[in-house]
């Protein structure tokens, strides 16, 4: 309906361009002399540009978009450049080049006219227009397409094409570089400081060697027993038993960026000191990764939290309990901008391994804690647990800061 309702106005522009050039000619061959010839003469070029300009189809003007900033991180400047290519020379005197978008986050953050532009076109084949945008919130950003408007001299006749181009613009948390300590957690030995547990993987034998006091029977090689007469025992694969598995809360809150930010810079600590960590992100989408460890385990969880929202609806403590991996944790890392009684119990419940439950407390810079936060802290800490609140400018220290209330 509305490509029908513009198509009519440019049809009714072209019959007052033509009724306009009709009118100064009777004019002329009624009234003569000098002026009214002279008004003819004038309109008559401009008439008849517009009358051209209506046939010529803007709609195989062909549009490229260059993202300058491949990879960009909430708060950088996204630059990108858009060339469009005319099939032919005719002259336009200007050309009005529009980005269009429906992401509300860029859409409130900047000034429209950012994505707008008049270019003066001539002669010209090629048009390309940069623009910035300083300071990206994170998030999925799509650029549907470029708007583009032309009109003739006087306006008399003006089109608007939108040229199709989508493209995604991710932008990623910010990231901190942490000192990474290894969350401390208890065996039967004692306390050591370790990501993980070293275990036997009974299911693939590398090797044999001698048997050792202490060696269960099953591991025994008895073939070579029955060759040899000596007792030999299979040799197993090490295989990394993970403890530290993060969760994330996604209820919304005022901290929620931080927060991000906080999670995407602890899961870069953890793979670049090769340690590794499952990773649960629970709101309105559930996402779990098993193991973090190789880079590019560690760049698919960034895209899930470079498009993450605060969207959680039911109460965390709600879900936890029905997480179906939460029953292999054994050291929790948590963490929430808002620490609740019914979380402090709900993680307990749910990890029936669990051996040590870290909590990272997010708040904003300058920020302090209400009472009520204070009493779930000592709370928290009476169960057990070990609570660090965290300011954006102490996340380098989250793992060796000493916890504050």
């Amino acid at each position: 309906m509305k490509r029908i309702n513009s198509s009519l106005a440019l049809g009714l522009r072209l019959l007052f361009v033509i009724f306009l050039l009709i009118s100064a000619f009777t004019f002329a061959m009624f009234q003569g002399g000098f002026v009214s010839w002279f008004i003819f003469y004038t309109v008559l070029p401009f008439a008849l540009y517009s009358i051209i300009f209506f046939f010529i189809p803007i709609s195989k003007i062909q549009v490229e978009r260059f993202i300058q900033t491949p990879q960009i991180r909430k708060g950088d400047k996204l630059i990108v450049t858009v060339k469009l290519i005319r099939t032919s020379r005719f002259p336009m005197l200007y050309l009005v080049v529009k980005e269009m978008t429906q992401s509300l986050q860029l859409i409130r953050h900047m000034d429209s006219s950012q994505l707008k532009t008049i270019k003066m076109v001539g002669f010209q084949r090629i048009i390309e227009w940069t623009y910035e945008i300083d300071h990206m919130p994170r998030g999925e950003h799509t650029l549907d397409g470029i708007e583009i408007t032309v009109s003739d001299f006087f306006g008399w006749v003006k089109k608007s094409q939108i040229l199709p181009i989508k493209q995604m613009v991710l932008v990623y948390p910010n990231i901190t570089e942490m000192i990474f300590m290894p969350i401390e957690t208890r065996y039967e030995q004692g306390a050591v400081a370790s990501p993980f547990t070293i275990v036997k993987d009974t299911t693939m034998a590398t090797g044999v060697r001698d048997y050792q006091p202490g060696d269960r029977v099953s591991w025994i090689h008895w073939k070579s027993f029955a060759r040899t007469q000596t007792l030999r025992t299979k040799e197993f694969e090490d295989r990394e038993s993970q403890e530290l598995f993060i969760i994330t809360d996604r209820k919304p809150s005022d901290n929620f960026e931080e927060q991000i930010e906080l999670t995407a810079s602890v899961l870069q600590a953890v793979v670049r000191n090769q340690a590794s960590a499952a990773f649960l992100s629970l709101g309105a989408t559930r996402f779990y990764f098993p193991t973090v460890k190789s880079e590019d385990q560690l760049q698919r969880t960034m895209f899930h939290l470079a498009k993450v929202e605060d969207d959680l609806k039911k109460p965390i403590e709600q879900m936890l309990p029905r997480d179906p991996a939460m029953s292999s944790a054994t050291s929790v890392l948590l963490i929430t901008g808002d620490l609740t009684a019914g979380l402090i119990e709900a993680i307990p419940k749910s990890a029936k391994n669990l051996r040590q439950c870290t909590v990272f407390v997010v708040i904003k810079k300058g920020e302090k804690l209400s009472k009520q936060a204070g009493v779930m802290h000592k709370l928290a800490r009476s169960r057990g647990m070990i609570i660090h609140v965290l300011s954006p400018d102490h996340f380098a220290n989250a793992f060796t800061e000493v916890g504050r209330s």
